[in-house]
């Protein structure tokens, strides 16, 4: 009774004139294609106070006649669902940040502080007890940070392994819970997502997958201009072994010299655009671990389309 404003003299009207909260309404067309296929359609939906239902859409068969002549609709919200996966997905983002900033700007300046700590090791002025008590306790204080940035990265790491199972996942649903979870970002844009899977079914790390295309999705919205609307189109297919995902958008693209640093970590296209330059390093970073590769194709003004290659 929230979404319809049903009344009992409307019974014999046409649902077409029957007044409901739905923004992009398509679900006459979702019932009609109940009605001529009999095959339940579940789909998400979204009403104009920006909360989210499940829609189920059975088939009412009458047996007798052998036909079905009508349809049972059922809503259920999942405004809470859609919104953990807004904060499932920051946190991914923070995980992986986190880990990669553990694993490279961490370490990095321990390795030079080592080197120093041997230079000053082989200077010839070594007979005084307090450099060398001084040196000493340098050295033990510098092993411990060691272990302790080990520990850490490995542990999460070891975590990670344990969680990140591969399994066979649908990409329809994957695509799905992008969109959900970028609802505000398409609703406030217009966005258009579309997509053309000559493959559906691939197996891969499910939370892995669903980062990288978040990654990819959000930035075609981010990187349109305000004065038109973001059009993405995500395909898949196979091509030599490889099941290939691809992300098209019709944004501001980039320069040749830029397509090169791109994926680079803190590199981004355009700062006129929020955003850290980590999410496109990230999905680098998770094709790699997967022997895998990605390549870009991009024009000025015109799009850009990222393909990401993962062995089959």
């Amino acid at each position: 009774m929230k979404q319809f404003d049903l009344k009992s003299e409307f019974i014999g009207m046409p649902l077409k004139k029957i007044k409901e909260n739905f923004r992009f309404p398509t679900f006459i067309n979702n019932i009609n294609s109940v009605i001529a296929t009999g095959k339940i359609l579940e789909k998400e939906i979204q009403t104009t106070d920006f909360k989210w239902y499940q829609m189920n859409v059975l088939p009412y068969h009458v047996r007798h006649e052998n036909r079905t002549n009508g349809v049972i609709i059922t809503f259920v919200d999942i405004t809470p669902r859609v919104n953990d996966l807004k904060e499932q997905e920051k946190l991914v983002v923070e995980h992986e940040l986190l880990l990669d900033t553990i694993a490279h700007d961490i370490k990095n300046p321990l390795v030079g502080l080592n080197l120093s700590f041997r230079l000053i090791k082989d200077l010839k002025d070594k007979n005084s007890d307090k450099f060398l008590t001084l040196i000493s306790n340098h050295e033990k204080s510098l092993q411990e940070i060691q272990k302790v940035i080990n520990g850490l990265v490995e542990s999460r790491w070891e975590k990670q392994r344990y969680q990140a199972a591969v399994e066979l996942i649908d990409l329809p649903n994957i695509i799905e819970d992008v969109r959900l979870s970028l609802s505000q970002q398409l609703i406030e844009t217009n966005a258009r997502i579309t997509h053309d899977l000559k493959v559906g079914e691939l197996t891969f790390v499910r939370r892995k997958l669903r980062s990288m295309l978040y990654n990819l999705i959000s930035n075609a919205i981010k990187y349109t201009p305000a004065s038109r609307s973001p059009e993405i189109i995500v395909r898949s297919y196979m091509e030599d072994g490889y099941f290939v995902i691809a992300v098209k958008d019709n944004g501001i693209g980039m320069r040749s010299e830029d397509q090169k640093t791109i994926f680079d970590k803190f590199q981004r296209a355009s700062k006129s655009v929020d955003g850290q330059g980590v999410g496109l390093y990230l999905v680098q970073t998770i094709v790699s671990q997967a022997d895998g590769k990605i390549d870009i194709n991009s024009e000025l003004d015109k799009g850009t389309e990222i393909r990401v290659w993962l062995k089959s």
